[in-house]
């Protein structure tokens, strides 16, 4: 399965963080974000790495080259920062079955290959992983309502009222009927072509969307305190293992 990394960020909310690197680049436990990020797609079996570069892209380019691990990597220039949406369509004529997505500013510890797992059950169309989310932090994300089988019937993107507290986390796997679905979109009052537009196509023209309760943690690297609770977790996970046992 081929994996989708959305990398073109530029990250003025991580600054000084980012003040000469992009998002992705920045560094935690000493790894850029991105390389977390890889590791965890290539143990899930991605055969191809298909990265979206932008804000500073040589920095992402020059580091990894062209395979990371023995999977080789894509690249698609998205230049023009105006949504997931429009970065998901820089992809669109590399990718020929279904595939991973991921954030490339998230940072998981995570069930991510229960995701993949249902993916490749053929009995959807596209899965995702979610999580509870306070309801006073729900509106900073895609919010979703599902019905009593597990399956999305509606995602609302930064919502100032919230129906749910039940949110998309950055890991999702889907069919090529997503690119169909992102040429529809039209921008949204932020000005940008939502991926989370794109899932309500989806879910309107009939295709079944599943959603994967997160089971462990993740942390959307949106700010510098953000990165420093990632790796404070990170370490900790790192100490839980090479602990000596009883």
């Amino acid at each position: 399965m081929q994996a989708v990394v959305l990398a073109a960020g530029e990250g003025t909310r991580l600054r000084p963080l980012t003040e000469d690197k992009p998002k992705g680049m920045v560094e935690i436990t000493g790894q850029p974000i991105l390389t977390h990020c890889f590791d965890q797609l290539v143990d899930l079996g991605a055969d191809e790495l298909v990265v979206v570069v932008g804000y500073l892209k040589e920095k992402i380019i020059d580091h990894y080259g062209d395979e990371y691990r023995g999977v080789p990597i894509t690249y698609t220039h998205q230049r023009e920062q105006q949504g997931l949406a429009h970065a998901l369509l820089t992809v669109e004529d590399h990718i020929d079955d279904d595939f991973m997505l991921i954030l490339g500013d998230n940072v998981f510890q995570a069930n991510l290959e229960d995701v993949v797992r249902r993916q490749r059950e053929e009995r959807a169309d596209a899965a995702f992983l979610v999580e509870e989310v306070p309801w006073e932090e729900a509106s900073r994300y895609g919010v979703c309502d599902t019905n009593k089988y597990g399956e999305i019937t509606d995602v609302v993107e930064k919502p100032d009222d919230p129906p749910s507290n039940l949110v998309m986390t950055g890991f999702y796997t889907f069919t090529p009927a997503i690119f169909h679905a992102c040429h529809l979109v039209q921008p949204s009052d932020r000005g940008e072509y939502e991926i989370s537009e794109a899932i309500d196509l989806l879910i309107q023209s009939g295709r079944t969307i599943d959603a994967i309760g997160l089971e462990g943690w993740r942390i959307d690297v949106g700010y510098p305190e953000d990165r420093d609770e990632a790796e404070r977790r990170l370490q900790d996970a790192d100490a839980t293992i090479e602990a000596p046992s009883d």
